[in-house]
């Protein structure tokens, strides 16, 4: 009798295996299903972010602040006063009304292209050769093409909200939002040198215009321009042209092209599993170029290993799922294609971030949203969050959920205790 049951048993593990992971999924997929799914996703993601960002530019930042200021928490607390203005401007786009934001459209855009226009001015500044900064007047500076990505969002999305019934027509669908993405690459790129932005840019666009409904044939038009622009952009820069044929093999010219490079991916390689602990970073000495901004994310592979970089990308994975949620399932154009653009741009960002780190992508400068260091980046991010988080309380169903809450913490016996 034993002997019958015995080739039965695996069979019975295996169907038992099953039924966990059918009852689990059915779990995760009810949780999902929540109305308040991605408001919970976008503050408690964004939130963890922030924090090990915070920790992560302490570290990362610790020795060269020391070396240039004789303050190892020069870059810290200044990225602390940028958490500390964003914030409360996060907070309060959360309790602004969708069309207040909205009539801040053209406004936004038009500053965008003073602010960028003006770095080519004395007060413009220039850094690693690209004249992209400007100059407020003290240690103050700011990059504008920072923060027309938000205002180009803002932008594109009020102009297809209020031609949403004319999208079917291609030519509203490039009128007038080519031309003035356009012009404001033409800016960053041409003027400005900055590359990396300008792609950034143009994938957000590219995102929008997917949204809308342009025809395939332009976006295939679109990336042959976009590639030839940036071979000939490339081509007229040994520095661009270097970092483009060094980044499949950076420690061929490990001294050279490939030294940043190189370095980010001794840092990832070097933190094994677990990372050597906060604050353990070797390539944070000298050796790794801007670890508290653009290879921030080096810095953090090596001191968090495997599991801490594979935190940061769940949790970009997570505000991803909430902005296309929020998009598929918004009513207000407006809301739709805002939540789209934001969505396009933080995880267009983090990808090409990543990708220079580990050497898939060509070293152009871009921060890890929410992460890195710089003002000029984290204000923007914030507000974008803002606003998807907005988007997430007014989503069906939620409102109601949160009123829920709120008449079942006054009714509790704790609340009603502290009343009397």
């Amino acid at each position: 009798m034993t002997t019958q049951a015995e080739p039965h048993a695996p069979l019975g593990a295996v169907a038992g295996v099953r039924g966990w992971l059918g009852s689990w999924t059915a779990s995760v997929r009810e949780t999902l299903d929540k109305p308040l799914t991605p408001y919970y996703l976008l503050v408690g993601a964004s939130g963890l972010l922030l924090a090990i960002g915070l920790m992560e530019v302490l570290s990362a930042s610790s020795v060269s602040a020391f070396k240039a200021y004789g303050n190892s928490y020069h870059w810290f607390i200044r990225q602390v006063i940028w958490v500390a203005i964003g914030l409360p401007v996060a907070v309060l786009v959360i309790r602004v009304p969708h069309h207040v934001v909205r009539r801040f459209a053209w406004l936004a855009i038009v500053v965008s292209l003073a602010l960028i226009a003006a770095t080519q001015s004395p007060l413009g500044v220039t850094v690693n050769g690209n004249r992209n900064w400007l100059s407020l007047g003290g240690p103050f500076q700011i990059q504008p093409a920072e923060v027309a990505k938000f205002s180009l969002i803002l932008w594109i999305s009020h102009i297809y909200a209020r031609k949403d019934r004319l999208l079917g027509d291609w030519r509203h669908v490039m009128v007038p939002v080519v031309p003035m993405v356009a012009t404001i690459v033409g800016l960053v790129v041409v003027l400005g040198g900055d590359l990396g932005t300008g792609l950034v840019l143009f994938a957000i666009t590219l995102g929008l215009l997917w949204v809308a409904g342009a025809p395939m044939k332009f976006f295939v038009a679109a990336a042959s321009t976009a590639g030839v622009v940036c071979l000939t952009l490339a081509a007229t820069s040994p520095v661009r042209m270097a970092r483009l044929t060094s980044f499949a093999n950076p420690f061929e010219d490990f001294s050279g092209t490939g030294y940043q490079a190189g370095h980010g991916i001794l840092g990832i390689a070097s933190g094994g599993i677990f990372g050597k602990g906060i604050g353990a970073s070797q390539q944070k000495w000298g050796t790794l170029p801007y670890p508290h901004t653009d290879f921030i994310f080096a810095v953090l592979g090596e001191e968090l290993g495997l599991v801490g970089t594979l935190l940061v990308l769940s949790l970009f994975l997570a505000i991803a799922y909430a902005g296309i949620r929020i998009a598929l399932q918004a009513q207000d154009p407006f809301v739709r294609y805002m939540a789209a653009g934001i969505t396009v741009w933080l995880t267009v960002q983090m990808i090409i971030n990543i990708g220079m780190v580990l050497a898939l992508l060509p070293v152009i400068g871009i921060p890890l949203p929410l992460v890195s260091y710089g003002g000029s980046s984290l204000v923007p991010e914030l507000v974008g969050i803002g606003l998807l988080v907005s988007f997430a309380r007014h989503e069906p169903g939620a409102a109601q959920a949160l009123q829920l809450r709120r008449r079942r913490r006054s009714r509790a016996p704790g609340a009603t205790a502290k009343a009397r």
